[in-house]
This record gives structure tokens, C-alpha cells and sequence, in this order.
């Protein structure tokens, strides 16, 4: 015997078709969008890393360049003499003990207003936090006045240093620069002494200096301190 389907029996079946065939379409699109992130994850390791280090890069090159404002109005609001300039930290805030030594101090309130801070971990080699030194008593060479004739407290450039950071950051700073990664040791010795209220020790060292050194006329770089990297920025040039 013949069972005559009604049309609604019909359409209902045609129903559970369509349905079905939507599941299946939908498994298949969900299996190739986890292909495809799957391959995107193992191809995009290193990727994401390259751009961890951009970041990183970005951050500190830029913390300089805020300090370099700082001091720009220390200059211009309290009349002061960039060889005058004090950086003494919040720890060390006691030491200045007079307006006129508070209105030199770069980090103090009334002074340049600039926030210290200390590099984040991720930049350092021993993924600790880094400390940022700032002093007068080394130049670039080819930056400023001066020239290979040595270091003196008429040429000495004002420069941020940032000892023990990654050297995957250091690639990424000299990458963006167009600076060749040649990681020398400068020839004249490089010192990170504070200038603070204490009188500075003379200046010392030199980055740069052979036509062939990477960092020669270069405000900002690395270089090999022992088995540190060293990124150096300058704030003052002179």
C-alpha cells in the first residue's frame, strides 16, 4: 500500500535537509578556520616576538626623548646652564637642599618635573628592572661641536644610558635607526656615574670616533660595556 505524504509532511523534510546540509557546512568552515589559525600560531612565533621587541624598543627610546623636554624647560623657564643640571631621583631628593639647587633638578617638582623611571624587566638582560643613568662626562662623536680631539667639559654631551638591556631590543632600535648591528666597545672608557648634587667626576669617555664605527654621529645606539649591552641616548647635545 501507498502512503501519500501531505505537503506538510513533504516541507518538513525538506526542512531537516536544509538543516542538515547548514550543520555540515558550518563544520566544514569551523574546521578550516581552525587550520587556518593553527597555521597562522606556528608560522607567527617569531613574528609576534619581532613585534614584542618593537614595543619594547619603542618604549625605551621614548622615555629619553620625554626627559629631553624636561630639561628643555629647565633651560628656558629657570635660566640654567645645561652643565648645571642635576639628576637626582626621588630617593635623593633630601640632598637638594636649596630653591636654587631644586630648580636644577631635573626630577624634582619645581624643577624639570620628570617622572624617573626604571626600565621595565622585559628589556633587561637579567629580567630585572633596569636603571636609566644620566650624566655629562662622555660625547658622541660627530654630535654636537665635538670632535676626535677628546672628551672635555666644553664638548661632554648630556646622555641617558641603559645598561644590561636585551640585545633583541638593541637589534630592534638599530634596525629601526639604520644603524649596522656591530656591537664595538668604545676605545675611551664609558661611564654611567649620576649627576646629582655631588660634584660629577671629569669626563672620560667617547662613543664613536673611526669613520667605519657604526655609532659615529649617532644620538642614540648600543654598545658593548664587557658582556652588557648598553643603549645610550642623547638629551643635551654640546
Amino acid at each position: 500500500m501507498t502512503i501519500a505524504h501531505t505537503p506538510t509532511q513533504q516541507g518538513r523534510a525538506s526542512e531537516r535537509g536544509n538543516v542538515l546540509f547548514l550543520i555540515l557546512i558550518a563544520v566544514a568552515l569551523f574546521a578550516a578556520l581552525s587550520y587556518a589559525v593553527t597555521q597562522s600560531t606556528r608560522s607567527g612565533g617569531g613574528d609576534a616576538s619581532k613585534e614584542t621587541n618593537l614595543v619594547n624598543a619603542a618604549g625605551v627610546t621614548q622615555y629619553p626623548a620625554s626627559i629631553k623636554t624636561a630639561i628643555t624647560r629647565i633651560i628656558v623657564s629657570n635660566s640654567t646652564d645645561p652643565t648645571e643640571l642635576l639628576f637626582d631621583t626621588p630617593s635623593t631628593f633630601d640632598d637638594l637642599s636649596t630653591d636654587e639647587l631644586k630648580a636644577r633638578g631635573v626630577f624634582y617638582p619645581t624643577g624639570g618635573g620628570a617622572t624617573y623611571v626604571e626600565a621595565p624587566a622585559s628589556v633587561m638582560q637579567n629580567n630585572n628592572v633596569g636603571k636609566w643613568h644620566f650624566n655629562i662626562q662622555n660625547q658622541v662623536i660627530n654630535i654636537g661641536t665635538s670632535d676626535t680631539g677628546g672628551v672635555t667639559t666644553d664638548n661632554a654631551d648630556i646622555i641617558a644610558f641603559l645598561p644590561g638591556i636585551k640585545r633583541t631590543v638593541c637589534d630592534s632600535i638599530h634596525d629601526k635607526l639604520g644603524i649596522d648591528k656591530t656591537y664595538n666597545t668604545p676605545t675611551a672608557n664609558v661611564t654611567f656615574d649620576m649627576i646629582e648634587s655631588a660634584t660629577p667626576v671629569a669626563p672620560t669617555g667617547t662613543i664613536g670616533g673611526a669613520a667605519s664605527d657604526p655609532l659615529s654621529g649617532q644620538p642614540q645606539g648600543c654598545f658593548m660595556n664587557g658582556t652588557d649591552y648598553v643603549y645610550y641616548h642623547v638629551v643635551v647635545e654640546r
